[in-house]
C-alpha cells in the first residue's frame, strides 16, 4: 500500500522505452529534446556535487544547499510554467561568493584546474555547471526558462571556482597559474 507521502513508488515504468520521457504535467518529449538535455545536465551536475561533498566535508552545508536548489531547477524544467529559483536564491549565492572570496588572495593570472583532490573535483563540478548552463540557454530558445534559474546556474559555476581555490588553500596546495607564451 502506498501512503500519501510517497512520491516515487515505481522506478521502472517502461514508458521511456520508445525514446520519450514524461514531464510533470503529463506531456511527453523526446529524450534528446533541449529541455530534457538541460534536465540531464542539471542532474549530472547534482551527481558530481554528490562526489564533491564527500571530498569536502567541511563545506557540506553549502554544497547540500546547492544540490537542493539544483533539484528546484530540475523541477522548473520538469514542470512547464513552474518557477522555483528566485532572485533571493541568486542573492544568496552572491553572498556566499563574497564570503569565500574575501579571504583569498587576488588573482594575477588564470588558474589551472587541479590542486588537491577536493579542489580538482570542485573544478570539475564547475565545468559541469558551465555545460548545464549552456544546455539551459539552448533550451531557452525553444521553451520558457526562468531568468533567475539562468542567473543562479551562472553564479553557481562562479561559486565553484572560488570554492576550488578555497579548498586548495585549506589543503595547503598552491594554485598553478597559467603562464602564457
Amino acid at each position: 500500500m502506498v501512503n500519501d507521502k510517497t512520491r516515487i513508488n515505481r522506478v521502472v515504468t517502461r514508458t521511456g522505452d520508445s525514446g520519450t520521457t514524461g514531464l510533470a504535467d503529463g506531456s511527453r518529449l523526446r529524450k534528446d529534446d533541449a529541455r530534457i538535455e538541460a534536465l540531464g545536465a542539471v542532474d549530472e551536475l547534482n551527481a558530481a556535487l554528490g562526489v564533491l561533498v564527500i571530498r569536502a566535508p567541511a563545506h557540506k552545508a553549502l554544497i547540500n544547499e546547492c544540490q537542493q536548489r539544483l533539484f528546484d531547477l530540475g523541477a522548473e524544467l520538469a514542470m512547464p510554467g513552474h518557477q522555483a529559483i528566485t532572485g533571493a536564491d541568486v542573492a544568496s549565492l552572491d553572498q556566499q561568493l563574497d564570503n569565500l572570496n574575501a579571504s583569498l588572495p587576488p588573482l594575477t593570472e588564470f588558474v589551472l584546474p587541479g590542486g588537491s583532490e577536493a579542489g580538482a573535483w570542485c573544478h570539475y563540478c564547475r565545468t559541469v555547471a558551465r555545460r548545464a548552463e549552456r544546455a539551459l540557454v539552448a533550451a531557452s530558445e525553444a521553451t520558457e526558462v526562468s531568468a533567475s534559474g539562468l542567473q543562479w546556474l551562472n553564479r553557481l559555476s562562479d561559486l565553484l571556482f572560488v570554492l576550488a581555490r578555497q579548498l586548495n588553500r585549506e589543503d595547503g596546495i598552491s594554485e598553478t597559474l597559467w603562464q602564457p607564451r
